[in-house]
């Protein structure tokens, strides 16, 4: 496995401190009812959940946000919410957080988006989701560029957030990524299978196992496959680096000539992937905006996710649990 010194990914995480990132993309509420189910209902046959407690947590785009906000960053967030009490929910959920909602633009017409997962004994019983994912009309789009554009001479770097809520259409990805690779500002992007020819240009995109499969339409069932998809969804998207995210086996990184460099997943203990995929992307977008290098930026991004699925939940990492992730795994596996 590629390493990454303990003394560089300190320098790096301190580098994160304050480094301004624009995120756009899918803002959403997830809202958690945690409780005991101690009976099946008399009407149906399924559990009934004694709620106990609720939390409410930022999820989609803001969880990318959230994420940069735990390492030490200044997010910006661009995204959409409704006029609704759950919009009001939404903002002062970031603004706890300390990330300003004033680039946050209002959609009468659409609710917020909002997950609520029922929980059980630290175990999901069903998820329901509150949305609308018609994509925002055109006057939307047009105040979500405008702000996009007053921003970008502020920022380090760029997440683009996809999560097929509306926000992310091709006609806003072509208005807002030639102008932020022409400033030299790293872009990253969470996709989503529909729209991959649209992800450029761009400096990597980081789909998860599936997504790469079906974009490329070829099963990663081998070394050789693999090395294929990679190949295809770099000629897709003309070019751009691609971090492929693969559960248990890690991540496998596509930079030039399409060789393929493996990292090997570092997480003991998987109790929910929940919001993982966000972890990645913000952690790998700060890198790359404090000039670590793409691989560098892949690793310290793999720490950053085995502390986030070692937790129930939506959750993120803090500078100081990557770097106690980071002392675990060197302690256990480099030999003096």
């Amino acid at each position: 496995m590629k390493r990454l010194k303990q003394s560089r990914a300190a320098d790096l995480l301190e580098k994160f401190q304050q480094t301004k990132i624009l995120v756009i993309g899918d803002l959403m509420l997830d809202e958690f009812l945690w409780g005991r189910a101690r009976r099946i209902a008399p009407e149906a046959p399924v559990p009934v959940v004694e709620i106990e407690r609720e939390t409410l947590h930022i999820g989609g785009a803001g969880n990318v946000a959230a994420n940069l906000a735990a390492l030490g960053a200044s997010p910006v967030v661009i995204g959409v919410q409704g006029s609704d009490t759950n919009g009001n929910r939404l903002c002062g959920e970031f603004e706890k957080i300390n990330i300003n909602t004033s680039s946050i633009v209002i959609d009468s017409s659409r609710p917020t988006t909002v997950k609520t997962r029922i929980i059980a004994h630290s175990q999901h019983v069903v998820r329901a989701d509150r949305e609308k994912k018609t994509p925002v009309n055109n006057e939307i789009e047009a105040q979500l560029v405008s702000n996009f554009l007053d921003l970008l001479p502020t920022v380090k770097g760029i997440v683009v957030s996809d999560y097929e809520k509306g926000v992310i259409t091709p006609s806003l990805l072509e208005k807002i990524l030639p102008v932020a690779i022409a400033q030299n500002i790293p872009v990253c992007i969470d996709p989503k299978l529909k729209k991959f020819e649209y992800y450029h240009p761009a400096t990597i995109v980081t789909p998860n196992q599936n997504e790469a499969e079906s974009a490329s339409g070829i099963a990663i069932d081998s070394a050789e496959n693999l090395a294929l998809v990679g190949e295809r969804l770099r000629q897709m998207l003309k070019g751009a680096s691609v971090l492929i995210t693969r559960g248990e086996e890690g991540m496998s990184l596509f930079e030039n000539d399409n060789e393929v460099i493996n990292v090997p997943t570092i997480a003991r203990e998987v109790y929910d992937v929940t919001g993982a995929g966000d972890t990645v992307v913000a952690t790998l977008a700060l890198g790359l905006a404090c000039g670590a290098s793409m691989l560098e930026s892949a690793i310290l991004a793999n720490y950053a996710a085995g502390v986030v699925v070692a937790k129930v939940g939506t959750a993120t990492a803090s500078p100081e649990e990557v770097l106690a992730e980071i002392d675990n795994f060197f302690h256990h596996n480099v030999k003096p």
